[in-house]
């Protein structure tokens, strides 16, 4: 009947659809990864509940032992003296079960917390060491969802599994200990059946792993998907695209939904096969035990002391059978976790590496090739220099390789052949630290934090002074619009700088980075989100940061880089002329174009009067509210 049942709930759970997540890592050693890892070191807490566990555990079992003498001693032989001395046998019993189990609730619930939060921790570390690329080919969504959904099912499974194996495990032994002390042979007849519930346990556990890997997946897109509907939630009213993206969410909380509802119905058929087991158990010592006590061969007592032994010892059963489950359910999001902990950046300090001292901070790029994907080179053979002290600017179409050589530098990537050098030492051989403490950037990717204004533009130097805010402040261009918003320099930007105009944002950018006070600067399109006027002071005062310093420059608007000192012009990845802009003009080809282009399309902006500074504000006006 038990195998039946079993093979019934098999075929059942089979008949449903799942999406197959290929089980690269064998269960025992995921666990011992996780008590290596991360259990270990609170192994001293975990001996103290340990301790616990065997007082409560034994509470338990004495209760069953104590049903003896309460049933045939006080009830049938009507012993006081019985009476009197079992009663305070279970006071004590049940006041040493309560201390003992809340002793070890407590400090399983502080080990089970500790470990998760060392994990989170250790996994966002990880993450700031990861490279750039890892960034761009990994949606946010996903890393959210292994930060948060993942690692609860990892809380739930460490608190269970460390529970579970603990007290359960003591608790069922105590219990099995009375009834073989009872009656071995009644015990054997009482226990028969339940290995036969091992095989259809394990596959449960194996379908939980699956169907809960499945549904983090799909809890990552969604979380995607939430990211990307409150990002763009201006473009989605702008184009009429609620019922759109109403239905894509539907889709992804559906799925979800069957994946859940799978996963309890999973869970639980573990339930039925117990159930009846148990049943089974309880059956065979009513018949066997009571034909003992018709015969005289056994107690009351002692029978009612057995029966409830196996009855206290069927909930920790039927725990024990629902671990692995549960066991399964988290060691699928250990493996998302550990499969991003063991991503190691490829970019990273080489042994031996030495701080970078930049003395002038002259650049140079020696026949340089880079690829983002095999077979698609982004620069193919680059070499160019930019001198110490000197303002060097880059200009091409779009796409041609300005912003890669741009990322190169801080090493937000490596080379893929050739060198790049600051001051003639290889950026590879030395420390990333001390790289990106003398780079100061500012891109057009603007990247503000849901903080102060204050707080955005001191992440330029943390120690830095409200005086040295301030005046970074000014020279951006950002301190008035500052001053008129209703905290000032403490107004929440809201996330990603939602609660500015674009080109507000712009300049606490670049006042971070003038803040920095870096020996090398390298701007990218640093001034494409600003208005002619606004452009004009950040120029002047880009102009008085950069006297002295190294600059890399990319703009497309090419009459903000005719004073540069050196320009090199970039297409389809090679560097095709290279020199000052008289020198270009002179020249007449594809600088000469490009600028020709950019004079008539600056004269058409003008005369349609498109750059305004209200249009501007009124932006950040309308995004503020």
């Amino acid at each position: 009947m038990v195998c039946g049942l079993a093979q019934g709930l098999s075929k059942a759970l089979s008949a449903v659809p799942e999406t197959k997540v290929p089980l690269d890592h064998a269960t025992l050693a995921l666990v011992r990864r996780l008590l290596r890892d991360h259990v270990r070191p609170h192994f001293g807490r975990i001996a103290i509940a340990l301790v616990c566990m065997v007082l409560a555990s034994a509470a338990v079992a004495a209760l069953a032992r104590l049903m003896e003498p309460v049933l045939d001693d006080v009830f049938i032989r009507k012993d006081e003296d019985t009476l009197y001395w079992v009663a305070i046998l279970v006071f004590i019993v049940f006041v040493v079960k309560g201390f003992a189990t809340y002793g070890q609730a407590v400090i399983m619930n502080y080990v089970g917390q500790r470990i998760l939060a060392d994990l989170q921790i250790r996994m966002f570390a990880h993450l700031m060491r990861a490279d750039l690329a890892f960034f761009h080919d990994t949606s946010a969504g996903s890393l959210v969802s292994r930060f948060i959904n993942d690692v609860n099912l990892l809380r739930g499974t460490v608190s269970t599994a460390l529970t579970g194996i603990g007290k359960d495990s003591l608790t069922l032994a105590f219990l099995v200990g009375v009834m073989f002390y009872q009656d071995w042979a009644l015990a054997l007849v009482a226990l028969f059946a339940f290995p036969t519930a091992v095989v259809p346990v394990v596959k449960i556990g194996q379908r939980m792993r699956r169907v809960s890997a499945s549904t983090q997946i799909e809890m990552g897109r969604f979380t995607t998907l939430l990211d990307e509907s409150f990002q763009g939630a201006r473009h989605v009213k702008a184009y009429g695209m609620e019922a759109y993206e109403t239905s894509r969410a539907a889709g992804v909380v559906n799925a979800i939904f069957r994946l859940v509802y799978k996963a309890a119905r999973t869970r639980l058929a573990s339930h039925p096969i117990m159930e009846t087991l148990g049943g089974v158990a309880i059956v065979a010592v009513i018949v066997y035990g009571g034909y003992q006590v018709i015969g005289e061969a056994k107690t009351p007592g002692a029978l009612f002391s057995f029966i409830t032994a196996l009855l206290l010892a069927y909930e920790p059963m039927k725990r024990l059978a629902n671990l692995n489950a549960n066991l399964q359910e988290g060691l699928a999001a250990a493996q998302r976790v550990f499969a991003m902990l063991d991503v190691e950046p490829e970019i990273q300090d080489r042994p031996g590496a030495a701080p970078l001292v930049v003395r002038g901070g002259a650049i140079r790029f020696e026949d340089v090739h880079f690829s983002y994907a095999p077979g698609r080179p982004a620069l193919n053979g680059v070499s160019l220099e930019v001198p110490a002290g000197k303002t060097v600017a880059l200009v091409g179409p779009t796409g041609a390789g300005k912003s890669t050589i741009l990322n190169l530098i801080p090493r937000f990537y490596d080379v893929g052949g050739g060198r790049v050098t600051i001051d003639g030492t290889d950026l590879r051989e030395v420390t990333l630290a001390s790289l990106r403490a003398g780079i100061g950037l500012v891109s057009q990717e603007i990247s503000l934090f849901d903080d102060t204004i204050r707080a955005n533009i001191a992440y330029g130097k943390l120690e830095a002074g409200e005086d040295k805010i301030i005046e970074a402040a000014r020279h951006a261009g950002a301190h008035d619009f500052i001053m008129a918003l209703p905290d000032g320099y403490d107004t929440g930007v809201g996330g990603h700088g939602v609660k500015l105009s674009g080109g507000q944002r712009q300049r606490l950018a670049i006042a971070r980075a003038m803040l920095k006070n870096a020996p090398i600067l390298l701007l990218d399109e640093a001034t494409s989100a600003l208005d002619a006027e606004t452009e004009r002071q950040v120029q002047r005062a880009l102009a008085s940061l950069m006297r002295g310093r190294t600059t890399l420059v990319i703009a497309h608007r090419l009459s903000t880089i005719v004073a540069a000192d050196l320009i090199h012009v970039i297409e389809r990845g090679r560097v095709v002329e290279s020199g000052s802009h008289d020198e270009l003009l002179a020249r007449d080809r594809v600088y000469a174009r490009l600028y020709a282009t950019h004079v008539a399309e600056e004269r058409r902006k003008v005369e349609g009067g498109q750059e305004t500074e209200e249009g501007q504000e009124a932006e950040g006006t309308r995004a503020r509210a």
